[in-house]
């Protein structure tokens, strides 16, 4: 990974525990879709967090969580903030992270977010539909509630612009006129597969929910060889 300097263009809450930020870097960088960078809070002390923006987008896009309680993630909201104020910038490490996008493969995709994981996800749709790309691909987002849900539109955009993706919202606890699935997520995918064999799977979200995620597909046939996803390089 290089370092790299960035100015902060927008640091906005999502909600009341997801923030967007906004990174326009001095020089410019390649990175894959999927990939990372880490927020240099010290010599030492390097955060990492998932590009939610395309490699073609001309500003660098993360989302947070950063509710109240999560002192880790919300120190670097608040060094954002900042910095967005008093004109300073910040030095990112990037790119990171080998569960990018295997653009040349023609397998059909199954996309799985768990909360901000979504920022993962992101950066691999949009540069599907950047390239043109029209691999049969379907998407679950996982949330506990509708609001958690923060970029619920745009999965819904692009559900409705191409064809070639289904989104398929699931949460668990949903209001009366909720569209989508009322279930935890795991137990959702689990229902609606037969077999995951012959798919490329791409997944983030907490560590603990992706490590549950494995031990699942492997009774539904997954081929571990095409299961991407970065938490599993830590929970080995």
């Amino acid at each position: 990974m290089k370092t790299i300097r960035c100015k902060i263009e927008k640091v906005n809450p999502f909600n009341d525990a997801v923030y967007q930020v906004l990174l326009r870097p001095e020089t410019a960088f390649d990175f894959q879709a999927g990939q990372y960078l880490c927020v240099v809070m010290g010599e030492k002390d390097k955060r990492p967090f998932s590009i939610a923006s395309a490699p073609n987008a001309e500003l660098i896009e993360l989302h947070i969580g950063a509710a109240v309680s999560e002192s880790y993630p919300m120190q670097v909201v608040e060094r954002l903030k900042a910095c967005a104020i008093d004109g300073s910038t910040i030095d990112i490490e990037a790119p990171g992270g080998e569960a990018h996008l295997r653009h040349e493969s023609q397998r059909p995709r199954l996309l799985i977010a768990g909360g901000t994981g979504f920022s993962y996800i992101k950066s691999i749709v949009e540069h599907q539909i950047a390239i043109g790309q029209q691999v049969k691909t379907t998407l679950y987002w996982g949330c506990r509630t509708q609001d958690a849900m923060y970029f619920e539109t745009i999965a819904r955009e692009w559900h409705d612009a191409h064809p070639w993706l289904h989104f398929v919202p699931v949460i668990e606890e949903a209001p009366a006129n909720w569209q989508g699935k009322t279930a935890n997520l795991l137990a959702q995918i689990k229902q609606d597969f037969v077999s995951l064999n012959g798919y490329d799977i791409y997944i983030a979200g907490r560590f603990d929910m992706v490590g549950a995620a494995r031990e699942i597909f492997r009774e539904i046939g997954v081929e571990e060889a095409h299961l991407y996803g970065d938490a599993f390089a830590f929970i080995k």
